[in-house]
């Protein structure tokens, strides 16, 4: 596994023990050696063009076009390896996987389309190569990530309801008067997600009473002032 962060290049060894390694050099130097690196892992591997990322949040990338490169599904993660860049995808983060067409140069082709989450935003990037070997990578990525397939009845008309409104942005507060439902009614849910591991919690609502100390403040703060 590796990261990059200020010029410098850190890199994980599988154990035992567990190694890290930081290399710093300058930026071109190390684009190129990330990229002998990831070509050198143990990967499926295949000559292709990409697009990544092509969409983020719904919205097309102004600036996003197809590179000539190299795709490598390593066991953590999807690479992108082109001339001038690489893009990493934890396969943990993988929303999506379809084969679908395309609009490229005037026609329709067959591509492999994936989603994944970085930060709250779904990203999706966009695969061309020959139909035959396309359908192999589809294969592949599909078996990589079927960790994370579901038969589709693990949830009730409710709780797929409140997976729906989580998806379209909607708080705790605003589901609870979308579907009419008490907040101990979505709590129950919500740990019925958790344990799914459809979901993960960003922070705790709190939910407080004064104390005596909070009362005596609140109860003399109010009080009209004697004339």
């Amino acid at each position: 596994m590796s990261s990059e962060r200020k010029n410098i290049l850190t890199l994980t060894l599988k154990g035992p023990p567990e190694t890290t390694l930081s290399l710093a050099t300058v930026p071109k130097a190390l684009l190129v050696l990330k990229k002998m690196i990831i070509i050198s892992c143990s990967a499926y591997r295949l000559a292709a063009y990409f697009m990544s990322p092509a969409i983020r949040g719904g919205v097309m990338v102004t600036d996003a076009q197809w590179e000539k490169g190299s795709i490598a599904v390593l066991k953590t993660g999807i690479w992108f390896v082109g001339e001038e860049k690489q893009v990493s995808i934890p396969l943990n983060d993988v929303a999506g996987i379809e084969l679908t067409k395309r609009d490229v140069q005037k026609k329709q082709v067959d591509v492999v389309k994936t989603d994944h989450l970085e930060n709250t935003d779904v990203v999706t990037s966009f695969v061309l190569c020959p139909l035959s070997t396309l359908h192999v990578l589809f294969n592949f990525l599909k078996d990589a990530t079927k960790d994370m397939d579901m038969r589709g009845d693990e949830l009730d008309p409710v709780s797929a309801q409140v997976g729906m409104l989580i998806y379209s942005g909607m708080d705790s507060h605003a589901i609870e008067t979308m579907l009419s439902v008490s907040n101990k009614e979505l709590e129950s849910i919500y740990d019925k997600l958790l344990k799914l591991g459809l979901i993960e919690v960003r922070y705790i609502r709190r939910e407080v009473q004064l104390t005596p100390k909070g009362v005596r403040f609140i109860t003399e703060a109010v009080k009209l002032p004697a004339e």
